[in-house]
């Protein structure tokens, strides 16, 4: 079977030889405290000891926990009490955490490691806070990572942090909410863009080439502040409007954030599918070496609209639902997804006013950035499974049930 990964050539003489396959588990504690009085604390604790992670720490262990430290402006990242307690359970397993992040491509609090610590400091990670050192986990400026070799489609290597590779255990914290490209970031979003170097990041984001509207250009030169590759100038012309260099241009999507008017597009048909597939590749590169030693928490508070790299926070589109926890990353995001559209939208929000329970959100909110493209083509390369089974732990009355999701 040419072209196929070991795990998927593995998959199907599983299925052709009538073999038994066990669904992953997604452990989930809802949000609400209920009869038992339990604090979101306690509930990582639930999390932490179901999921199986002290299993995976040996005594010394190195053990990279990583997170988004947020983007100045933003107030959704994870709240460090919550981080603090996976620093704890960490250490009474014999572990040594450390917290990482990866420099981002775009310009703004976190393209170098001296600029993305003093972010993470002023939102509250810190030793004294957290209980642990922090790390970025590609170098000061982006270039410290490996080639990790992979098979797929678009790439035979990719670039992971160095950090991330070298670590003997991966706890992989994230902030599920939307994302404009990729539909929504979770896991496998943390996986790919989180854990490569700006290298990475930029051939991920190759295939997205914006275009300015002239028409609606207004020539505040927000666009050009953001674009880390000097990629766009103002014309020397009668207009003035903005221009984008293609050959400079990176990809990397922040002009279409940053403009306020609406005047800088990607050109969507053929860039968001193969954007998705470039990102699940480079996770795949990331879980290299990490199989057996990987754990995945989703946390689904403030599910905003948008990703945590901007520069703020909108109101969310759903209460909050409570966390998740697997060692199947395709899994926890198939759960999360889930979860989100089981529960009825937040008036005033993203979402449309007449929102039923049940309804894509996320597919509703980024039509033309299909999710389901990333997830079919994770569990494609063999990175997990969209099929699972719920566990609850936090039920009135019952110490665990499950519900099978085909």
């Amino acid at each position: 079977m040419p072209g196929l990964t070991k795990a998927q050539r593995l998959l199907i003489n599983n299925i052709k030889e009538g073999a038994s396959i066990t669904l992953p588990k997604v452990y989930f504690a809802g949000s609400r405290a209920q009869s038992h009085r339990e604090s979101l604390v306690k509930k990582v604790d639930l999390l932490f000891d179901r999921v199986g992670v002290a299993k995976l720490i040996r005594p010394h262990s190195l053990v990279a926990i990583k997170l988004h430290f947020g983007e100045r402006g933003g107030t959704a990242f994870l709240n460090p009490v919550l981080v603090r307690r996976i620093v704890e359970k960490v250490k009474e397993a014999g572990g040594k955490p450390f917290l990482c992040d990866s420099n981002t491509l775009y310009t703004g609090g976190r393209t170098n490691a001296v600029d993305h610590l003093e972010t993470a400091l002023q939102h509250g990670f810190s030793y004294a806070t957290v209980g642990a050192p922090l790390l970025i986990l590609d170098g000061l400026r982006g270039h410290g990572y490996y080639n990790v070799a992979i098979e797929g489609k678009h790439f035979n290597s990719v670039q992971i942090g160095a950090a991330v590779v070298e670590a003997d255990l991966l706890i992989v914290l994230s902030h599920v909410k939307g994302h404009m490209m990729t539909g929504f970031g979770g896991a496998i979003k943390n996986l790919s863009m989180g854990c490569s170097s700006r290298t990475g990041k930029q051939k991920m984001h190759s295939a997205v080439k914006p275009v300015i509207n002239s028409e609606k250009c207004r020539r505040c030169g927000n666009c050009i502040r953001w674009c880390a590759s000097e990629a766009i100038v103002l014309a020397d012309d009668q207009d003035g409007v903005a221009r984008i260099n293609p050959e400079k241009c990176t990809g990397c999507g922040e002009c279409v954030v940053s403009c306020r008017h609406g005047a800088v597009k990607v050109q969507w048909r053929t860039a968001l599918p193969e954007l998705s597939e470039r990102m699940v590749e480079f996770a795949c590169g990331t879980m290299q070496g990490k199989r057996g030693a990987a754990v995945f928490f989703n946390f689904l508070l403030d599910v905003i609209p948008d990703c945590d790299c901007n520069s703020w926070s909108d109101l969310p589109i759903v209460p909050d639902i409570g966390l998740l926890a697997s060692t199947d990353p395709v899994a926890a995001d198939q759960a999360a997804v889930d979860l989100i559209n089981a529960r009825p939208g937040i008036a005033g929000s993203a979402l449309p006013d007449a929102y039923e329970r049940g309804d894509d959100k996320f597919l509703t909110l980024y039509p033309k950035a299909d999710y389901r493209v990333k997830l079919a083509y994770a569990e494609k390369m063999g990175l997990g499974s969209r099929r699972y089974r719920l566990v609850q732990l936090d039920q009135p009355g019952k110490e665990e049930s499950e519900d099978g999701k085909d």
